[in-house]
């Protein structure tokens, strides 16, 4: 059985990930709706890939991206508001590697919304107390 190339490409993204990646978000509901309109994309991989560059990490992501299909105007729906300044916070986020090709967050993006959901119910004290 072949390798999957576009998945390991992938996977070895997904392991230099930085916490830092927050710092990009935090603070930004423009990009918030961007990143939570992300996580109910339907993704595909494409059947056949490019012709992958040897090169830096760059280079292996955009020949990610380049391989990657979504419905852009289902992506834009989803996101209130000026869809150019959408498309341009979907720029900044797939830059700064906080959204994948595969339809999944960084992992530490993910969490800092998912406990940013839980305060907004007022779960978060009750999680740590019953911990």
């Amino acid at each position: 059985m072949r390798k999957d190339l576009w998945s390991l490409a992938l996977d070895q993204v997904k392991k230099q990930e930085k916490p830092e990646a927050v710092l990009v978000i935090a603070g930004s509901t423009e990009l918030t709706r961007v990143v939570v309109a992300w996580i109910g994309v339907k993704i595909s991989r494409r059947k056949r890939l490019t012709k992958r560059t040897t090169g830096n990490e760059e280079a292996v992501w955009l020949w990610l991206w380049e391989n990657t299909s979504f419905s852009q105007d289902w992506l834009y729906s989803r996101v209130p508001g000026c869809r150019k300044k959408a498309e341009q916070n979907f720029a900044v986020l797939v830059a700064n590697r906080i959204l994948y090709p595969d339809g999944s967050v960084n992992a530490f993006v993910a969490r800092y919304l998912r406990e940013r959901v839980l305060s907004l119910f007022g779960l978060a004290k009750s999680t740590e107390t019953a911990a």
